[in-house]
């Protein structure tokens, strides 16, 4: 059972937070990080196996998504002050968190932040600083996605007239992706609808924060990272990861051959069995 609140920000910004923790006892806590455009509920899909392992799912939607208060200008960095509050108001001290494509870098943000608290990172699928020395950062993405973000580095307002000119978004999914997609990750379309029901002013905000600074160097992050990518990603291709796995001095990478952008979530149940491991 996941039950739903409301945090209230200083400055009077409201967050939705995510708790499956009525019961969890000492469980571990990971905090959820989602992808763009969704909404923060925690994995479903994942919930048997997180039972299983003794976890705890926390989450919230991001500043712009769901119930949370639209926060422009806001960075990925963002990510850890608002899981810090998020754990101080449930009195969770120390967690692990996870992230699949828009939500590995606020995974990471929160391991490079909050050192003392932060024990281990998964992070699928997710991209790289859009500064990243020596790599071609749009190379291999669909050609969608690349106007979709070229639109986000000219700026907010030509970002904005994009969202709202009518483009259609072909994330072009391989066979795996829609295999993935006709079974339990189906899941993703009741996080995907809302989040795009609620407007576009969450989507606006996490493109512009990717291809701005980040306000971290994925150097920081010393804990534990699991990065699991699919060669086939054509939204977010493959080179990012192995880009963030050399930047981070204990990162893992885990690429799957035949693995697109969704299929490679069919390796979280892995990844949790990694994680429980790591955190003890």
């Amino acid at each position: 059972m996941v039950t739903e609140t409301e945090l209230a920000l200083p400055g009077g910004d409201t967050l939705h937070v995510y708790d499956s923790g009525d019961d969890a006892g000492d469980r571990l806590a990971v905090f959820w990080h989602h992808g763009t455009p969704n909404v923060g509920a925690p994995p479903a899909p994942l919930f048997a196996a997180a039972d299983r392992l003794g976890l705890r799912w926390v989450s919230y939607d991001r500043p712009g998504y769901g119930g949370s208060t639209r926060r422009p200008g806001r960075d990925v960095a963002s990510a850890a002050e608002f899981t810090a509050r998020v754990a101080d108001a449930l009195g969770i001290a120390r967690f692990a968190t996870m992230g699949h494509s828009g939500g590995a870098p606020h995974a990471l943000a929160c391991a490079a932040l909050l050192p003392d608290r932060v024990l281990a990172v998964v992070g699928g699928a997710g991209p790289a600083p859009y500064d990243a020395e020596g790599l071609d950062w749009f190379a291999g993405m669909t050609a969608s996605g690349v106007a979709s973000l070229r639109a986000a580095v000219e700026g907010r307002e030509a970002k904005e007239r994009y969202e709202t000119s009518g483009v259609e978004y072909d994330p072009e999914f391989t066979p795996a992706d829609l295999a993935a997609l006709r079974g339990p990750w189906s899941w993703l379309e009741s996080v995907v609808g809302p989040a795009v029901q609620g407007g576009p002013g969450g989507l606006v905000d996490d493109d512009i924060a990717y291809v701005t600074p980040w306000g971290f160097d994925p150097a920081q992050v010393t804990v534990p990272v699991l990065l699991l990518h699919g060669e086939r990603d054509r939204l977010v291709p493959a080179a990012h990861s192995a880009w963030l796995a050399r930047r981070c001095p204990s990162a893992e990478l885990r690429l799957g051959p035949q693995d697109g952008h969704i299929s490679v979530l069919n390796g979280s149940e892995a990844a949790l069995e990694w994680l429980r491991h790591r955190t003890g």
